[in-house]
């Protein structure tokens, strides 16, 4: 497991937003080592944590991150993208879900809206704070969020600091090319 140049950059955008934090309700899908999650968990968020339940490893390692960050109080549900469980019925409407690099194999992306989607019914002004690495030219998510009716807002990395090669005393993002994109429910559905 490794932390990824796209999990540097929504924790920047999450420090940013450091005083609006305390009490959200804070959902991290495909978190693994769960950088966003712990630090908004740090800045005061109610966050639950969760990655495939088809990949235990990945659940532990997001107990562990846990453990070592003193949040052991942190819950650590198994969420398959696309699949109704009782973990994904059993969770409370959130505030904004946080994805960092999930977007990544675009034969995923359906399933991943879906599982957003959901989440949005049960909080329709819920959003979704996600970054990319930019990996390819031939894909874009703009026509799946038209189908699901949602929209999505670019976030200039410079607008929270996030536009250099070192974040935080931190050699990643490095030259990677990361976006960040505020997603939520196109206006004509709320």
């Amino acid at each position: 497991m490794y932390v990824w140049p796209c999990a540097v950059v929504l924790a920047q955008y999450l420090w940013f937003h450091r005083r609006s934090l305390p009490g959200k309700a804070i959902l991290e899908i495909g978190a693994g080592v769960s950088l966003p999650g712990i630090l908004a968990a740090k800045c005061g968020a109610e966050v639950i944590l969760s990655d495939s339940s088809e990949l235990p490893h990945c659940l532990e390692v997001c107990r562990q991150s846990c453990q070592m960050n003193n949040l052991p109080q942190l819950q650590v549900v198994g969420l398959t993208w696309g699949h109704i469980s009782w973990d994904l019925l059993a969770l409370p409407p959130q505030d904004i879900i946080l994805a960092s690099d999930v977007f990544f194999e675009p034969e995923d992306f359906e399933d991943i809206l879906t599982t957003i989607y959901f989440l949005m019914h049960k909080n329709p002004k819920v959003q979704l704070w996600s970054t990319y690495q930019v990996r390819s030219a031939d894909w874009s998510l703009e026509a799946l969020l038209y189908k699901w009716d949602m929209k999505c807002v670019h976030i200039p990395l410079e607008s929270f600091d996030a536009d250099k090669e070192d974040i935080a005393e931190s050699a990643l993002p490095g030259r990677h090319t990361v976006e960040m994109l505020v997603i939520s429910f196109a206006k004509d559905s709320l």
